[in-house]
């Protein structure tokens, strides 16, 4: 899954593609790269950021997926979003996926919208009234069961939901890392897991470097995350995360067939 944000404030690329002849050229890099998945997000989620309308994230997203829908139709489009507005108008637009960073937890309508239009859901970790003093695992048990039951009663197939531990929100940097060694945990919901550490400050204060500068360190959770029975990956990097995945794939497998 790569990452295009159309916003001027994400924390790694906020600005870089708000000209949509732009974002457009990004999405079919990524495409060539190995992109399955293009997630278009029109606001930014990074810490102290402010929350936009929905008319103003739509105003963003809508010429975006439009736009790539028009020039690479062989690829898949997310909208990064969890009002129910955006995500009912961005699914018109071509999106096929609804990546939640509130877990259908935030907007109540937005579980309707996905049962209705029959579309796959990233349901993400984000508990910012978790009891710290509890184990994480255990906090984020309770808080993806009841994302379960609310797309359950609105009528969402298990088989369309997948499951984001939402690396780097409401997390210290410590419990991120024993996230990581923690994924297999997750494993008994039989759902698939997607991980999003592309860039992030969970790098970066450990590294002490910028976000444009932890390819290196992205690439190790990504291969980390794998061999923990991950499946997606969100990343701005496509290619060097594609091919280090490729290597532990064959690592763990043997090659493709068609390989010597």
């Amino acid at each position: 899954m790569g990452i295009l944000n159309v916003t001027p404030d994400s924390f790694s690329d906020g600005g870089d593609f708000m000209d949509m002849g732009v974002a457009v050229a990004q999405s079919l890099v990524m495409a060539a790269e190995g992109a399955a998945i293009i997630d278009v997000g029109g606001e930014s989620t990074r810490p102290g950021s402010s929350e936009v309308t929905a008319r103003e994230e739509l105003a963003r997203v809508l010429p975006a997926l439009e736009a790539i829908r028009e020039v690479e139709p062989g690829v898949l489009l997310s909208i990064d979003s969890y009002k129910a507005e955006v995500a009912h108008h961005a699914i018109a637009a071509g999106a096929v996926i609804i990546n939640d960073v509130h877990g259908l937890q935030r907007d109540p309508e937005i579980a309707s919208v996905a049962a209705r239009h029959k579309v796959p859901v990233v349901a993400m970790h984000w508990d910012k009234a978790r009891d710290a003093g509890k184990p994480l695992i255990d906090e984020m048990r309770r808080y993806f069961d009841r994302t379960l039951d609310i797309a359950s009663r609105a009528g969402i197939v298990r088989e369309r939901l997948i499951l984001d531990p939402g690396f780097g929100f409401g997390k210290t940097l410590t419990e991120n890392y024993a996230l990581l060694r923690a994924l297999p945990e997750l494993h008994t919901y039989g759902l698939p897991l997607l991980v999003g550490m592309s860039r992030k400050s969970m790098l970066g204060r450990l590294l002490d470097n910028e976000p444009r500068e932890r390819l290196a360190g992205t690439i190790a959770t990504s291969v980390i995350a794998y061999l923990h029975g991950a499946q997606l990956f969100r990343v701005h990097d496509v290619a060097a995360n594609r091919d280090a995945l490729r290597v532990a794939a064959a690592a763990l497998y043997g090659p493709p067939r068609t390989e010597t």
